[in-house]
């Protein structure tokens, strides 16, 4: 046993605090004004509701935003206007957040799991076109981890093939592919506001689109079904009630203000942890090209060779970066269709076909990434230092000469 490390009892590399969210005066200030003005809820689509979907629509050079109270529902209002009808298929990859793949089954639709490029880990395009079928209805690009999905590979199947396009870019706030933020290429973005996230409000969620009808019908559905000029008490769409609060509203508007600075900084600290880890033998980036004009590291991952690490499998690996100081992480246990929810076809939909059979699905580099390479660095440690960064790698070396000893 090496007392050295930080697991066994020995001194932490990193001992600073990454806190996350990063607030001040403005956003107490901003919240209590709305508690001292009694107008909390957001009945009519309030006015900081208002300022804020605009603020973030502009921010992402989008012409309509419609908030909504968490990312899992933003997805499903994409998709219903998206004109998904029950037992459609829709084309997710396997190495992402649950309700990329559970809002589609809210659809009465069928989620169909295609693979992930090995070097980015997003969703490949060439998987995607192998699984087109007459029922395919939507492909949803996840960014994960805040790289941009090939968009313009994406884009040319979608159209192709008349398919629309929803980006999951729940951890894409500020990124860009082309110069273009994330979630404004395709048919909708949709946006999470977890407390985990780079712009966050606790909970919450968004839309951003250009489209006239899908933003309508997606602002009614949010809306219990209301349209816009219509009766309060008509309701034309099968909505619910999926409105976040003037409160929240107003605590985006404020975190949304440092977004773009806090997004500079985790794409810098990016591109110099890149730079860094590419020296160290057993450890590789994942890949960014020319066309990833900014990266926002929701999650900086790496991918992991254990035999570099005297077979150190990936799990004790994490494990053991986690108790030197670095904000880190194992990642995904295994692909979604693993999950429960699949394996045992839970799914409680009446349109789900029978032939939707997940036990024979295999993703192969997915199962690879959860099994054994995929290590994750979280995305408030992005927004440290440069001496962060090099103590990050720092604590790399000193667990491969550990168990290399």
């Amino acid at each position: 046993m090496d007392r050295n490390l930080a697991i066994n009892g020995g001194a932490k590399t990193i001992t600073k605090s990454f806190n996350w969210p990063v607030y001040d005066q403005n956003e107490v200030d901003a919240v209590a004004a709305i508690v001292q003005s009694g107008k909390w809820g957001n009945p009519d689509c309030g006015d900081e509701v208002a300022k804020f979907e605009k603020a973030f629509a502009d921010y992402c050079g989008s012409k309509y935003a419609i908030t909504c109270v968490n990312g899992s529902v933003s997805l499903r209002l994409a998709l219903i206007a998206c004109g998904v009808k029950p037992g459609d298929e829709v084309i997710v990859p396997p190495y992402t957040f649950i309700t990329t793949a559970s809002s589609v089954i809210e659809c009465n639709c069928v989620p169909v799991f295609v693979d992930i490029d090995p070097d980015t880990y997003n969703i490949s395009p060439a998987a995607i076109e192998a699984a087109i079928t007459d029922r395919t209805k939507v492909i949803v690009p996840v960014h994960f981890g805040g790289l941009a999905c090939d968009m313009d590979a994406i884009m040319d199947i979608a159209r192709r093939h008349g398919l629309k396009v929803v980006e999951d870019a729940a951890h894409g706030h500020g990124a860009e592919y082309k110069g273009k933020k994330l979630g404004s290429i395709g048919d909708v973005g949709s946006f999470s506001f977890q407390s985990s996230k780079n712009l966050t409000s606790g909970e919450g969620g968004i839309v951003i689109t250009d489209d006239d009808e899908l933003y309508a019908m997606m602002r009614s559905l949010r809306n219990v079904g209301r349209i816009e000029g219509g009766q309060w008490y008509d309701h034309y769409n099968p909505g619910c009630n999926y409105r976040i609060t003037q409160m929240q509203a107003v605590l985006l508007s404020e975190q949304l203000k440092r977004l773009e600075a806090q997004t500079c900084k985790r794409n810098e600290n990016g591109l110099y942890l890149n730079q860094l880890l590419a020296e160290v033998e057993g450890i590789t980036p994942l890949s960014r090209g020319e066309e990833i004009t900014r990266h926002c590291y929701h999650i900086y991952i790496f991918k992991y060779d254990a035999s570099k690490f005297g077979g150190l499998p990936k799990n004790t690996f994490a494990e053991m970066l986690a108790a030197e100081g670095v904000p880190s992480f194992k990642g995904y246990p295994h692909p979604l269709y693993k999950q429960p929810l699949f394996q045992k076809k839970n799914f409680m939909c009446y349109a789900i076909p029978e032939t939707a059979d997940y036990s024979e699905v295999c993703c192969p580099v997915a199962e690879q990434a959860c099994n054994t390479d995929a290590v994750w660095i979280l995305q408030h440690a992005m927004l440290g230092e440069k001496k962060d960064m090099e103590l990050f790698v720092e604590a790399i070396l000193k667990i491969q000469a550990a168990v290399n000893a």
